[in-house]
């Protein structure tokens, strides 16, 4: 839906290259080309995962509320990205481990991958090439980087790129080339076939290794991990890239890495803006294997739980800046969400034309959202709504249809007792009986114990209703 002109600001964000916050400009005027790194498909995205991607949406919302064009791209790592050791491909490592095709392995992550992203109402993106298809386009880049001698053929057959030649290495994360010690573990050991140890493989060769392998002019192999992404970017936005989004894990090596493969490409910078979202803990700590503290979507889900409650607590952060996530405050957030869900349906009952006292109110969420995303003070405005004077319940439902396709909370579904328990479901029915027979004294029982269930009960003219509270508070 285009907005009035009253409506419409410039998004800015934080710039890693420039280090500081910049408008979102689209080069060719008409269309903003925004690149998003994908998942690798070898396990299951977790919820500090989530959070980067989410960031890509919010952009998007972002850049479409006043109507204009976003195209997005979002690669899928199926081939390349080697593990921690650098021994093996992390695809072909899960396929050892469940004994299955890596294909299948990277098809069946793609899927939940997808499945994730849409439980959280991400938009989907305009195109997710997968790296395994796009080996060509791969081979391609590399030739032309040979050609323009910011690579080379090592002694092993591998194809590297050389990183002295490319004179602002380290610009984007400030690791410069002269303070990389050799056997640093940022990047493959090749044992003296690269002519710099910072060095890194465009193309390995591929040696003992038989699957997911593919013939090019320097032999048999498979692309780096750091290539898929400038090969892909640049063909699919057709040579530049208004903005790069990805976790700050990516800053380095990989995005630095990218940039330097991609601009000799371009001849100039072939992304303008870098945008990176920060770590995210869980209840205190990094989220890893080792500390059992992992957490997947699915997870929030077998609690009852809508997953829209886990977008709401990312919205509560700033994207750049490290987040806590716990259960106590996916609990909070889900009552809450359900609690306004109802709110709204009551609230649309006197619903009325758009106003200019709305739209300040929508006016002024956006700006918050355009302010290098301040979505943790665009929500104080929204939770702002239930208890606020000024408006009246007509205007309250109004302000929630326009802004609600920038939050993407959903705020206007009716709530369904479909992921109730059913004794849930059975004293809410008694408790409408007890109502309707006048005996209140058993009505009064019955919110009682339904509240020891998380589930708050109130009566209003449209009969009773029902939200998600917190059990944790």
């Amino acid at each position: 839906m285009k907005r009035e002109p009253s409506t419409i600001e410039t998004l800015h964000i934080y710039d890693t290259l420039q280090r500081t916050v910049a408008p979102v400009l689209s080069r060719d005027g008409s269309t903003f080309r925004i690149y998003c790194c994908g998942p690798t498909v070898y396990r299951d995205a977790h919820v500090g995962n989530l959070r980067t991607f989410l960031l890509s949406d919010l952009v998007r919302r972002t850049l479409e509320f006043s109507g204009k064009k976003v195209q997005l791209v979002q690669n899928i790592t199926d081939v390349g990205h080697m593990s921690e050791d650098f021994e093996e491909d992390k695809v072909l490592s899960q396929s050892r481990l469940e004994q299955r095709d890596p294909f299948a392995i990277a098809r069946d992550y793609e899927g939940r991958f997808h499945a994730d992203l849409k439980s959280i109402n991400v938009i989907p993106a305009d195109a997710y090439p997968r790296a395994s298809e796009c080996i060509d386009m791969m081979i391609k880049h590399i030739k032309r980087l040979l050609e323009l001698d910011f690579a080379y053929v090592g002694d092993d057959s591998s194809v590297y790129f050389d990183a002295a030649k490319f004179g602002d290495y380290g610009a984007l994360s400030g690791n410069r080339l002269d303070a990389l010690k050799p056997g640093h573990r940022y990047e493959y050991s090749e044992d003296g076939a690269k002519r710099f140890h910072a060095d890194w493989a465009l193309w390995k060769a591929a040696g003992n290794r038989t699957e997911m392998i593919w013939q090019t002019p320097w032999g048999p192999g498979f692309p780096g991990w750091h290539i898929e992404c400038s090969a892909m970017s640049l063909h699919y936005l057709d040579g530049y890239v208004d903005l790069h989004i990805g976790g700050i894990d990516l800053r380095f090596p990989h995005h630095e890495n990218e940039r330097a493969q991609s601009n000799p490409l371009t001849g100039d910078e072939a992304v303008s803006l870098w945008l990176h979202g920060e770590h995210l803990l869980f209840e205190g700590r990094k989220m890893s294997k080792s500390a059992g503290n992992v957490v997947l979507l699915r997870d929030v889900i077998a609690r009852g739980i809508d997953p829209l409650a886990v977008r709401m607590c990312f919205l509560e952060n700033r994207y750049r800046s490290q987040m806590d996530l716990s259960w106590q405050s996916i609990e909070a957030s889900f009552a809450w969400l359900q609690r306004m869900r109802a709110k709204y349906q009551e609230w649309s009952d006197a619903k009325v034309a758009t106003t200019t006292h709305t739209q300040s109110s929508v006016a002024a969420i956006y700006r918050d959202f355009c302010d290098d995303l301040d979505t943790p003070r665009a929500m104080l405005k929204l939770r702002a709504l239930e208890k606020s004077e000024e408006f009246s319940p007509g205007e309250k439902a109004r302000i929630i249809e326009e802004v609600d396709s920038l939050f993407g909370l959903n705020l206007m579904a009716q709530q369904s007792d479909s992921d109730l328990p059913a004794e849930a479901i059975s004293l809410l029915e008694a408790r409408i009986a007890a109502r309707a027979a006048r005996d209140f004294s058993r009505s009064d029982e019955l919110r009682d114990q339904l509240a020891e269930m998380g589930i708050e009960v109130r009566d209003t003219s449209a009969g009773q209703s029902w939200s998600r509270i917190s059990r944790l508070r």
